[in-house]
């Protein structure tokens, strides 16, 4: 078997939700329209450049992107002169993304589209920066070039079923070779991303969509970023209609089209929702004003049983079409939720539900499950309890990202916490993560992929997991005290 090389996808800092204007650590070329070719070219040279902005002076919107590579090509083999005005020549429409938006989204539309540079725009559409491979540095890590190429290159279901068991062949790879559950997590999760989205284009092409902005979102352990190698589909629709009116007609259109690419993703490995949270499902294919109620509901009366099963809604991203309705809807629930007292109170109340499986002597405790009596659920049972404090510390600090490590960064930043207590919370909730990723390489039981029994572990391995649990019984204590539990 070849060596297996590992790059870092990610620092296990956490950076795949910072805004991309963080990133952005200098100011980029900027020239307008009627620039010459020659005087771009003496720019680069200056300024070891290698690509520029043309941007109108007066309004500072980018018109366009120009490279050193794209202008010696032109004046090489397109007969293009020197002095020719650099707008004559320039990528037009170049991809563009909001500063705001979070790194994981650009390395994916990168990596998509084959760009080496993206342009990065304020609210009002104004140029801030410019940002390029190597300040993202990531997705293609891993030896991931040519599964982006074979999953772009895919023109039907069975080449993208390859491509998904090629995706997660190469991760067991680089897992077993030692790569951090953090960044396997990112690395696994973006490149999911880029497969939903061509199997979404290619199920676009079958039908005639209403002519309205609309975003496939993700929920879940997607919306998180933390998708391992047994994932079911959480996934939705938003749509703006024109008026109010015209939703349900819009929605009845919508429909089959979301239920294709949910049949679709089930064919390549990605199973049906059980609780049936999937696009193709009527109460998840809404416009953007009925999303903004259904959030609104879950906030301002937080019956258990919805709070319960409306949780992983919080985690949502958007993942293909118009991004804009969905960020707007996020930036309106981080300004709208720290306000909502008691939805918090029944969020922590359901999350003290269950405890960590650790009995009054330190021992392992089981929830005598009738198939597996000696086991622990560690998606239920140890990790859900930092995704459940990460997403409401978050919310209730009006925190964007949803990736638990970095909600308890940011929140334990914003507390003003030990930063070797957040150390501690994060390495706890990841290896927790590794144990289950073990458990799904090892076991074809689809009921058994995140149950262990600690019988089946080393001496080492058990003491590491109690003390996870012990960090996880701590977080349980916080939110009690917190919220007088």
């Amino acid at each position: 078997m070849p060596e297996i090389e590992i790059e870092t996808v990610s620092s296990d800092n956490g950076t795949e939700q910072a805004p991309l204007r963080s990133l952005s650590r200098r100011e980029p070329l900027v020239v307008p329209p009627e620039t010459r070719l020659r005087e771009v070219l003496y720019r680069f040279s200056q300024d070891e450049e290698d690509a520029a902005v043309i941007a109108d002076a007066a309004s500072e919107l980018p018109l366009g992107l120009v490279t050193l590579r794209d202008i010696l090509h032109v004046v090489s083999f397109e007969n293009a002169e020197l002095d020719d005005p650099v707008a004559n020549h320039m990528v037009g429409a170049p991809l563009t993304l909001a500063a705001d938006a979070p790194t994981h989204r650009a390395k994916v539309m990168m990596a998509k589209r084959g760009a080496r540079h993206l342009i990065l725009t304020e609210p009002d559409g104004r140029l801030f920066g410019l940002v390029t491979q190597a300040d993202l540095l990531g997705l293609k890590a891993g030896g991931a070039e040519s599964l982006i190429a074979g999953i772009g290159g895919a023109r039907d279901l069975h080449a993208m079923t390859l491509a998904v068991d090629r995706v997660r062949r190469r991760g067991a790879e680089l897992f077993r070779a030692g790569m951090g559950v953090e960044s396997l997590c990112q690395w696994m999760s973006g490149l999911n991303d880029l497969i939903t989205m061509r199997i979404i284009e290619l199920i676009e092409d079958e039908f005639d969509l209403p002519a309205v902005p609309w975003c496939w979102i993700v929920f879940g352990s997607e919306g998180r970023l933390e998708q391992t190698f047994v994932t079911d589909q959480d996934n939705g629709l938003l749509f703006v209609p024109p008026d109010a009116e015209s939703t349900p007609a819009l929605r009845e259109r919508f429909l089959p089209f979301a239920h294709a690419v949910n049949e679709a993703l089930h064919h390549c490995g990605f199973e049906r929702c059980r609780g049936g949270i999937m696009a193709g499902n009527p109460d998840w294919c809404l416009s953007a004003d009925e999303w903004r109620r259904r959030f609104s509901d879950w906030l301002q009366v937080p019956d258990p049983e919805a709070v319960l099963h409306g949780a992983i809604f919080f985690d949502f991203r958007p993942l293909y079409g118009n991004s804009e309705p969905v960020d707007q809807l996020r930036a309106w629930l981080i300004r709208a939720a720290p306000e909502q007292t008691r939805f918090f109170h029944a969020l922590a109340a359901q999350s003290l539900e269950v405890g960590p499986p650790l009995g009054w002597a330190g021992q392992f405790s089981f929830d005598r499950h009738r198939d597996y009596p000696h086991t622990i659920d560690l998606k239920l049972q140890g990790a859900r309890f930092f995704m459940d404090a990460a997403r409401l510390w978050a919310l209730k600090e009006g925190v964007w990202a949803t990736n638990t490590a970095e909600r308890l960064r940011a929140v334990g930043h914003l507390r003003r916490r030990r930063p070797e207590d957040i150390a501690a919370e994060i390495e706890s909730f990841h290896l927790i993560q590794r144990f289950r990723i073990e458990q799904q390489l090892q076991t074809q039981d689809p009921d058994a992929v995140n149950r262990v029994d600690p019988d089946d572990l080393n001496e080492l391995h058990r003491l590491m997991l109690k003390e996870a649990f012990k960090q996880a019984r701590r977080i349980q204590g916080r939110l009690r005290q917190e919220f007088d539990l």
